[in-house]
């Protein structure tokens, strides 16, 4: 089956489907058009025996949550104090000053590598890409930035974490964030 037969076959049954899951049309019809780029990109990979509208919809229905998945990472690209929301305890929102100073002790490439990924839009396979390195590499990365931000923390204050990792008590030790 060609792309034109199976934009004649389910276009309206497709934009149906988003439009019940986005409440713009505008945007129904911008993930429609993008559903149909993958599909005409990936006609060839889907084997003989394939089910072709189980294929489709897996493709629409990804391609949706990509959208929100985007959407999501947007609300934080502004600032890294956004990800600590209203509601935080006074130990999780006193870290959350020393955050931002702390990342900027750390190199250069560490801080645009968590500034972009772990506090902004970017996963670490985007970063990866934009930077030309494989994504092991930027993950060990990451996980090294990581562990360096926890060291200052740890050099910093006497935190008390619950079994899931978040804050429970913090207390200065030697800080001027």
């Amino acid at each position: 089956m060609t792309t034109e037969h199976i934009w004649n076959d389910f276009k309206a049954e497709l934009l149906g489907f988003i439009k019940s899951r986005i409440n713009s049309q505008e945007l129904a019809e911008d993930l429609l058009q993008e559903v149909f780029i993958k599909i005409h990109a990936n006609l060839d990979s889907l084997s003989e025996g394939a089910n072709l509208v189980s294929w489709i919809y897996r493709i629409t229905r990804n391609t949706i949550i990509d959208y929100y998945r985007k959407k999501k990472r947007l609300v934080y690209q502004d600032s890294i104090e956004e990800k600590f929301p209203e509601e935080s305890n006074a130990s999780t929102k006193d870290l959350s000053s020393c955050l931002i100073s702390f990342v900027k002790e750390l190199p250069e490439k560490d801080q645009d590598l968590l500034n972009k990924t772990a506090f902004g839009p970017m996963t670490q396979k985007e970063y990866a890409a934009n930077m030309n390195v494989g994504y092991s590499t930027i993950k060990s990365r990451s996980q090294r930035a990581k562990e360096k931000l926890k060291n200052l923390f740890v050099q910093c204050c006497n935190i008390q974490t619950d079994a899931y990792g978040n804050v429970l008590n913090a207390e200065e030790k030697n800080c001027d964030c």
